[in-house]
């Protein structure tokens, strides 16, 4: 499946996004692979964190210099949310055509179990995290017709 949109960044420049299910590392050539977002879940809730900026997401960041996409759904869950994963799988990407690069995201899910309670991610970048009902998402963020799918994916998913 594949999702063209467009929208509208911070300096008022329209962006385009394009989703496609299929595996990150391939046609890589002129992207920046550059961020993973976990749609993750302890039983049945969905984790959102939330940090000084206040804006709810899915968990996720950065993959480091060396570290693969595994190796940062583990550290990003482990930092941002106090989770250890037990299953993750590759949702999709999405190609961000900003104005000066391609930058690529992946989309993940991960079933995860608390390590132990919350504590602030050691950067600071999260300082709340919830277990919401997934139905109740849009409340918190809204990714549109992607993050729709995103979703959607990530909900079918926890039952195979």
């Amino acid at each position: 499946m594949i999702i063209n949109q467009t929208v509208t960044n911070s300096e008022g420049q329209e962006i385009q996004l394009v989703y496609c299910e299929a595996d990150p590392l391939k046609n890589l050539e002129g992207k920046v692979l550059r961020d993973v977002r976990v749609w993750s879940f302890y039983g049945d809730k969905f984790i959102i964190v939330n940090g000084p900026k206040k804006v709810w997401s899915p968990p996720g960041g950065g993959i480091e210099p060396g570290e693969t996409i595994a190796d940062a759904i583990v550290r990003e869950l482990q930092e941002e949310a106090n989770m250890e994963v037990l299953d993750q799988k590759i949702i999709g990407y999405q190609d961000i055509y900003a104005p000066d690069k391609i930058r690529r995201f992946v989309f993940l899910f991960a079933s995860v179990k608390p390590i132990s309670d919350f504590v602030v991610d050691p950067d600071e970048d999260i300082t709340e995290m919830k277990l919401i009902d997934p139905r109740d998402y849009k409340q918190y963020f809204d990714y549109d017709e992607i993050g729709n799918r995103v979703m959607s994916h990530a909900i079918e998913l926890r039952y195979v």
